[in-house]
């Protein structure tokens, strides 16, 4: 086997061509890993845990990479970024006021995407395409920008009640989705949802919650040569070697001979990567 690197992992790396194209991130290398399709890969947990943010040493990992007291103090872990309805930012109760302002209190994207099916989601506007790769979009369109994170957050809740907010992984993995109709999704879900976007304008004020309606469809090909036949998913924690042969990645999911893994789900373990010569 030749070691490919070691140290903390992170989500993989990913950018938008024809196909995507991943790198492994390990500590501040970054590895390609399209190139390994078609060898046997080898992942080695080597039984530490680093938080993500302050190093410390950590048995448990928490909302991905982080040790507990970090998670119950950083602005990043609480509930308002999975909730993002529910920011508290005026209240004046926000873990740093000024990360808030740097993260929450800036332009974002709802968009639609199809990954297992139609999903409707947000993402701060200088990340994507990155959002759509990690979450396996085949297909993706922006429907709305937004002035804070607070805002899309109700622009999609109020969207949600005619499209569905997540992904179905194990969908994700058997296969390409079927092409959807965006634009038409788009039009008809703005039809529906028009009082509930009004009043949204008429409280935020029309700059603030903005249609895109000159938006493209962006198409995305994933580097898969084969998807498996049943899903078998693989757990660092329970197994810590995993070996075979990589058969593509799809979202931030390898996909080997023997399972698939959700690389993003260990972020900060300390990993060595290996392939066959």
């Amino acid at each position: 086997m030749l070691e490919l690197g070691r140290g903390a992992l992170s989500k993989m790396s990913v950018q938008l061509g024809a196909p995507a194209q991943y790198f492994f991130r390990l500590d501040d290398a970054l590895v390609p890993v399209n190139p390994l399709i078609g060898k046997t890969l080898r992942l080695e947990y080597l039984g530490a845990i680093h938080c993500t943010h302050c190093g410390r040493k950590t048995n448990k990992s928490f909302s991905q990479g982080y040790c507990y007291p970090c998670f119950k103090k950083l602005p990043q872990c609480d509930l308002c970024i999975v909730s993002p309805e529910r920011c508290h930012h005026e209240l004046g109760t926000c873990r740093d006021p000024q990360w808030g302002m740097d993260f929450c209190m800036t332009d974002h994207v709802v968009y639609l995407a199809n990954s297992s099916g139609i999903k409707v989601g947000i993402t701060r506007a200088t990340q994507l395409p990155t959002r759509w790769l990690d979450q396996g979009a085949s297909q993706a369109l922006p429907i709305m920008r937004v002035a804070t994170r607070q805002q899309s957050g109700m622009v999609e809740d109020l969207l949600r009640s005619q499209v569905a907010d997540r992904t179905n992984w194990r969908a994700l993995l058997k296969g390409d989705a079927d092409p959807i109709d965006l634009i038409q999704t788009r039009e008809d879900i703005f039809d529906t949802c028009a009082d509930g976007l009004r009043a949204l304008q008429q409280r935020f004020g029309l700059q603030a919650i903005q249609p895109v309606a000159d938006a493209e469809v962006v198409e995305i090909r994933y580097p898969v040569e084969a998807y498996p036949t049943k899903i078998v998913s693989l757990d660092l924690e329970k197994t810590p070697v995993i070996e075979g042969t990589l058969k593509g990645i799809k979202g931030q999911y390898l996909i080997l001979d023997t399972g698939v893994i959700n690389i993003r789900k260990f972020t900060a373990y300390q990993i060595a990567a290996s392939c066959m010569q």
